[in-house]
């Protein structure tokens, strides 16, 4: 994780959401953003997959962290939409990665992916945000 960032928050950010999946903060820069995430008994489904709620929020939060990465303590992002494309069930470990594609003065879009363990991709993304400056 970048010097920038205190350990316990998500790239600059104090997110009660995501402590509570567990995300695991990993990169936050030049437009890309890396989180990660372990397989918790309290995040699986009834076939003993990640829950595809769980995969959507790690998606969304990655994604948008790409989105803010140029100014992290700058800048916010707000959902516009985001499409998740589910490809496999997710059982181990993951690693997510996302990047911005443009950043606008008032939109930003960017796409990502969630890998297992062994680099298997499990779900893709692709949102727009809208881009907020934070006063400080």
């Amino acid at each position: 994780m970048s010097e920038l960032f205190e350990p316990s928050t998500y790239f600059g950010l104090e997110i009660p959401y995501l402590k509570f999946l567990g995300v695991i903060p990993v990169l936050c820069k030049d437009d890309r953003a890396v989180t990660q995430l372990k397989i918790r008994e309290d995040l699986l489904n009834s076939r003993r997959h990640i829950h595809g709620g769980a995969l959507m929020s790690l998606l969304d939060f990655t994604l948008s962290a790409a989105g803010r990465s140029v100014d992290p303590l700058g800048m916010g992002m707000a959902t516009i939409d985001i499409t998740v494309s589910c490809i496999e069930p997710a059982i181990t470990d993951l690693t997510i990665q996302a990047r911005c594609l443009r950043r606008g003065s008032s939109i930003a879009f960017c796409e990502g992916e969630v890998l297992d363990t062994e680099g298997k991709l499990i779900a893709k993304a692709s949102a727009s945000f809208k881009v907020l400056k934070i006063k400080r």
